[in-house]
């Protein structure tokens, strides 16, 4: 047997994999918009037939978020946008102060590649200034997301994406999005200024107090919006 194996066997998959992909990153961008909140069965028929993908197609983009954790499938029922738990966010938040702490921590002397993360912060109060409480959500998780690149790690972008997308799923749970994101607008040019002016260990500091207060502040909005919804978490 060549050293190909049976890979031409498996030619068919490249297209519906391609596919798939393409459709995981539409439903990862539209779940993170809100535009299916949690807790929305997610139909195959009107799904498939809206983005013209067949229903293996469709199931497979499915699988993926599944393994993101953006989706999750229950037996007889279907597949709907996960519920997080309040242990679920407090998990996220420990990811978080782990990772991004250390990428600040590791970082190199000064100065710092800053464009992004400036962009980000006015980027949120830009929208803070138009009343785009959604927008300023977005922008806050390119703050952070910028932030983390920081560290020049692909891999370390990638655990990111995925924590800060399952993070939207609580922040769409919680029904006054300025009261949970104006907070920490001028934070984030704190941090910025701490960075710009080479000051690595006041910008880690700053940082954890950052994430500590706000882990605090959506777990208690978060566990207050799901007790009054009565809603179970998925």
């Amino acid at each position: 047997m060549g050293t190909t194996g049976g890979l031409a066997d498996d030619r068919a998959l490249l297209g519906r994999t391609s596919t798939a992909e393409r459709v995981a990153d539409i439903l990862r961008t539209r779940i993170a918009e809100g535009y299916f909140p949690p807790g929305t069965r997610l139909s195959e028929e009107n799904i498939g037939g809206a983005l013209g993908v067949s229903r293996n197609t469709l199931r497979e983009a499915f699988r993926l978020l599944t393994h993101e954790r953006l989706l999750v499938h229950e037996l007889n029922r279907g597949v709907f946008v996960r519920v997080l738990t309040v242990d679920d966010v407090v998990d996220l938040y420990r990811t978080r102060r782990l990772v991004e702490c250390a990428v600040v921590h590791g970082l190199g002397g000064p100065p710092f590649a800053l464009d992004g993360l400036a962009g980000a912060v006015a980027e949120g109060e830009r929208h803070a200034r138009d009343g785009d409480w959604k927008g300023v959500s977005t922008a806050n998780i390119h703050f952070h997301s910028e932030l983390v690149a920081l560290a020049g790690s692909e891999r370390t972008d990638e655990l990111m994406r995925g924590v800060l997308a399952e993070l939207r799923l609580a922040f769409h749970v919680v029904d006054d999005p300025r009261a949970l994101h104006e907070p920490y607008l001028a934070r984030n040019r704190e941090i910025l200024d701490a960075l710009r002016a080479g000051e690595r260990t006041k910008s880690e500091q700053l940082l954890a107090d950052y994430l500590d207060d706000s882990r605090t502040q959506l777990v208690e909005a978060y566990a207050r919006r799901v007790a009054d919804d009565g809603e179970t978490p998925h």
